[in-house]
């Protein structure tokens, strides 16, 4: 499974991907930016379409840039959708995977009106962007199989390699009427069997925990840009153990390392505690934050490749329950191994 590292354009800091950079991290293989962001920043939209998204972030050609359609910023921000810039933008800068312009993500507490009017307005763009390498969109909830049958008989649409899932965000940020975890698995597997032999990609779930689900039912890329939003905050994750707070930034709060857990990380063998130690990651300012979010990513691609290694060996269910520390996604996790995507069953 790819974990795709989302950046910001406001601070590309720490530079993971660079061979130079004292935070280079050789396992990541892909980057996600916002067009939102360069939307809002005509100077670097302009730099990136003149020189290309490789070369304007200075990401090397083995690592695969992917374009987020900025999808929720459009949605608050109203008003008309930027389709035709997008085009222009996609075209100049190539990114290698990029969705269509702009999906409509039906949030928990709409109505089913609403729900519905989503559903149609996404799948009118994906219909219109059926041509060249645009992604289509499908969102968890109540039309997610009409989405997957209307993408599965329309001639174009059922030859692209691949489909990305949206709208999960919200649900598991836990947003007023948002739907049940056991749901939310449901619409994965859903997902997985409907669009069998395409590269199935899912927004916003690359969470310690939340991959070791999206993995044992078969996803085959998502994107996480918590491991920079937990560093702003003070936060480094550990493996199997969730986030802990190291670093006092005012009023950010959460639950502090344990000893035992301090000396898991004073053994951590990432760049940034190889380099700076427990301290490093207390630190304040743009240092610290580059430390915690390294240490982040590079928890997030080790726990990656261990469970997939695992899986792989068929010592994964021996092993979880062990090395998981999360009462809410223990139980998910049994449900998803017993519900095997058909890859994985032998």
């Amino acid at each position: 499974m790819l974990i795709v590292a989302g950046l910001s354009l406001k601070n590309l800091h720490p530079r993971v991907w660079d061979p130079s950079s004292p935070c280079y991290l050789p396992d990541v293989q892909a980057v996600m930016v916002s067009y939102a962001d360069f939307h809002r920043m005509a100077a670097r939209r302009q730099g990136a379409m003149d020189q290309g998204i490789h070369a304007y972030l200075g990401v090397p050609p083995r690592v695969k840039v992917y374009l987020d359609n900025g999808a929720f910023f459009f949605l608050e921000r109203g008003g008309d959708r930027p389709d035709v810039a997008y085009e222009e933008f996609v075209a100049a800068a190539r990114p290698d995977w990029y969705p269509i312009p702009q999906d409509f993500i039906p949030l928990p507490a709409m109505t089913i009106e609403e729900r519905r009017a989503c559903f149609h307005r996404t799948m009118q763009a994906n219909v219109s962007y059926s041509r060249d390498g645009y992604v289509p969109v499908v969102h968890a909830g109540d039309f997610l199989p009409e989405y997957a049958a209307k993408i599965i008989r329309d001639d174009r649409l059922s030859q692209k390699d691949a489909v990305a899932l949206g709208g999960l965000v919200p649900n598991l940020l836990r947003a007023p009427k948002a739907l049940p975890y056991a749901r939310i698995l449901e619409y994965l597997v859903t997902m997985r069997e409907a669009f069998a032999g395409k590269q199935v990609h899912v927004f916003g779930i690359g969470g310690t925990a939340t991959l070791h689900l999206a993995a044992l039912l078969g996803i085959d890329s998502v994107d996480s840009a918590g491991w920079r939003n937990r560093a702003a905050r003070g936060i480094v994750q550990l493996p199997g153990s969730g986030d802990r707070m190291v670093a006092d930034l005012g009023s950010w709060r959460g639950r502090k390392p344990s000893e035992r857990e301090l000396e898991t990380l004073g053994a951590c063998s990432c760049p940034a505690c190889q380099f700076h130690g427990v301290e490093g990651l207390r630190a304040h300012a743009l240092a610290g934050f580059c430390n915690r979010a390294t240490h982040n990513l590079w928890v997030l691609l080790q726990e990656a490749a261990e469970v997939e290694r695992r899986i792989a060996d068929g010592s994964y269910a021996g092993w979880y329950e062990q090395h998981l520390d999360n009462s809410t996604y223990l139980p998910l996790i049994r449900w998803a191994l017993r519900h095997p995507p058909p890859s994985q069953v032998k």
